[in-house]
């Protein structure tokens, strides 16, 4: 199984990455890493260009790497188009993730583009079709081969680099709002860390597929516009503003039935004393580095839930579901109903300018590597 699949929520990580290296400046098992870690090229054989980890802590390297031939099994090739870094990648190629491939190795694991090859047996797909796909690594290259049933056929409409943007943020969305928060139509949203990639989609998926009120927070007046142009009713900057006083005046005291929050801490301490009766807190991640702690008596007092969400455990312990949530968001783009919103995309020799611009927290959705 996949580090991407295996690990905790990258947004769990974020403070670890703080402490490491300055990337510009400076247990997967064997079995999985068989056609994932770099060879030496061989003059026989073909070769495509890939953004390689030679070292933790690191600047990546731009270099020719051979292209692998299918495993066996259910394996697709992909000529890649766009990557959606997510932070897990900037942990990996620090050595701050808690799997730790073999160096070298090539990170990403969201990628969009191609089939231009399939092994023997693969069904779903075929040579042509374009597709989004998970991937274990491998995906700051020009190609990957990834499992048959991580492979997804794209949208006629959607482009490769909404392609690189859309499964794991909107996957994690709409899991959290639906089966984990129960959403209803009409009722108040309020989400943390609002102009994030999950941020985003949760405020996409929220306002225009369930029909609900979205209250989204933000650090800054810039990324709080993002968010109302996504659809939220209202924004709150967290760095001059405070949530739950903000809250309480867009909902007449009342709270937010549902919160999402991703970023732990003090911000999460201000969405419990803003929730509504019978509300639902979900907890996605802990980007602000604190893991808090819930006090019972107020989950009793206001009849409230607090509910986690780690989609990708769902690969493991529930496929279907796993693979459904990927499917209906795609079924969403299709129908019109949302749009990832691709914050910047960044060429693959361009690859640690990339790292850098969301290490010092510049983006707003998803940044993107373009081959």
């Amino acid at each position: 199984m996949s580090a991407l699949f295996r690990c905790p929520p990258e947004v769990l990580l974020r403070s670890a990455i703080r402490q490491g290296q300055n990337l510009t400046r400076n247990a997967q098992t064997p079995k999985l890493h068989r056609c994932l870690q770099v060879s030496p090229v061989s003059s026989a054989r073909s070769t495509h260009r890939a953004a390689v980890c030679t070292e933790l802590g690191k600047p990546l390297k731009l270099q020719e790497v051979p292209s692998e031939e299918l495993c066996t099994g259910q394996k697709v090739r992909l000529s890649i188009k766009g990557c959606g870094i997510n932070y897990s990648d900037l942990l990996m190629a620090a050595g701050l993730y808690q799997d730790k491939p073999p160096l070298p190795f090539i990170p990403g694991a969201e990628v969009a583009g191609d089939v231009i090859e399939v092994a023997e047996g693969v069904t779903s797909v075929s040579k042509g079709d374009r597709v989004v796909a998970m991937a274990a690594l491998g995906g700051f290259a020009e190609q990957c081969i990834v499992d048959e049933e991580s492979v997804f056929r794209m949208p006629d409409s959607m482009s490769y680099e909404e392609g690189a943007a859309v499964v794991i943020s909107y996957g994690t969305a709409w899991l959290g709002l639906t089966r984990r928060a129960n959403t209803k139509p009409g009722e108040t949203v309020l989400v943390t860390a609002a102009a994030g990639a999950v941020g985003l989609a949760t405020v996409d998926l929220a306002t225009n597929v369930i029909g609900a009120k979205v209250i989204g927070a933000a650090g800054g007046p810039e990324k709080c516009k993002v968010v109302a142009d996504k659809g939220a009713i209202g924004t709150i900057d967290y760095n001059t503003q405070s949530i739950r006083d903000v809250v309480k005046e867009m909902t007449d005291d009342r709270g937010a039935d549902v919160i999402c929050d991703a970023v732990g801490g003090d911000v999460f301490k201000q969405c419990l004393r803003c929730i509504a009766w019978e509300g639902r807190i979900l907890v996605i991640g802990f980007a602000g580095g604190d893991i808090p702690k819930i006090p019972a008596n107020i989950l009793l007092v206001k009849n409230i839930s607090a509910v986690g969400l780690f989609w990708g455990n769902y690969r493991i312990n529930d496929e279907s579901t796993h693979r459904k949530s990927i499917q209906d968001v795609l079924g969403f783009y299709q129908e019109g109903k949302i749009k990832p919103h691709v914050g910047k995309t960044f060429s693959l020799d361009k690859a640690n300018e990339a790292f850098m611009y969301i290490h010092k927290r510049k983006s707003t959705g998803k940044v993107v590597i373009t081959m």
